[in-house]
């Protein structure tokens, strides 16, 4: 690193919400924290997005639900989880004993009526400092269609969690969709605070011996390096799209991944499955990201946010 340059500022800030860097391991890739803070302080990141929680516990899919491919894997967990009172009457406050930095509250729901609870439930509370909502579920009372595939469905969903949200609303986005500009713009409009984008891309393998599907629910979604460039992509589309924040995310792996994705748009990066494939992945970028800062000339990260775009 060269010596001369000292003052490197990586804060980044989500609706009035300063972190002391971008770095947020994304939902279902960390849990609550726990296993994490057995490998180090958790403490040195931007912020997490704990497991995607719902209404009513949920085992989730059957066995078995992951998948490997190159570049990447397959899930399809199915939002595993001990619903939104475990978690926000027992798991949060002993979370917060140890994580000390804001904290993303990911939810989902199967009905509007499931994902208005759980926005009330979770803007009660004191441990949760932004709302992040998946809507890549399936809507049971709009004939399975999930909620984030029509830019109708997607503001309906936003514009009713955005009237009983006290705390931000970001509005995470699913990449199987014909058009997610239309999308994002639709939960813009609806009042959302900012966007995360992208969620995993529909994918399967097949069994050669068996001759069927692998994952039990045949399908599931893809994650990991192998869609970083679809993810930037987006993030660089809807960024000329909306005037809101966006949460970058998707297959991003180092250092120099954030800082690209920041160049598409992203106010903050969220890693998601390299954290499955080595733990340490989040610390690792932290730290790499003041040298390769320097090498680049940068020394604020948030002043190269839509830098691509000049």
């Amino acid at each position: 690193m060269n010596n001369e340059q000292l003052t490197i500022d990586m804060r980044t800030s989500l609706s009035g919400i300063t972190l002391q860097n971008p770095i947020i391991p994304a939902s279902g890739c960390f849990g609550f924290g726990h296993e994490f803070r057995e490998f180090y302080d958790i403490n040195i990141l931007g912020s997490f997005s704990f497991k995607g929680t719902t209404l009513e516990p949920r085992f989730g899919n059957e066995l078995p639900r992951v998948a490997e491919c190159a570049a990447g894997m397959l899930n399809s967990v199915g939002l595993q989880n001990p619903g939104i009172n475990a978690v926000v009457d027992g798991m949060l406050p002993y979370l917060t004993e140890h994580f000390h930095q804001p904290l993303i509250a990911n939810i989902s729901g199967f009905s509007l009526e499931e994902y208005v609870a759980c926005c009330e439930k979770i803007s009660a509370s004191e441990h949760a400092s932004i709302i992040e909502l998946n809507i890549s579920c399936p809507n049971v009372h709009g004939g399975g269609m999930a909620f984030g595939s029509t830019a109708e469905c997607a503001a309906q969903v936003t514009a009713a969690c955005k009237k009983v949200s006290t705390k931000p609303l970001y509005v995470k986005l699913s990449p199987n969709v014909t058009d997610i500009t239309e999308i994002a713009k639709a939960c813009e409009a609806a009042g959302a605070d900012g966007l995360s984008l992208i969620n995993t891309l529909l994918g399967m393998r097949i069994d050669l011996k068996t001759r069927k599907p692998i994952m039990a629910n045949k399908m599931g979604g893809l994650s990991g390096p192998a869609i970083f460039p679809v993810a930037l992509r987006m993030v660089y589309q809807v960024y000329q799209s909306v005037k809101i924040p966006i949460m970058g995310m998707g297959g991003v792996s180092s250092a120099r991944d954030v800082i690209e994705m920041m160049l598409a748009g992203a106010t903050a990066v969220q890693v998601g499955a390299a954290n499955l494939v080595n733990p340490y992945a989040c610390k690792e970028i932290i730290e790499q990201l003041p040298e390769e800062m320097d090498k680049l000339g940068i020394t604020s990260l948030s002043e190269v946010i839509g830098g691509a775009h000049c």
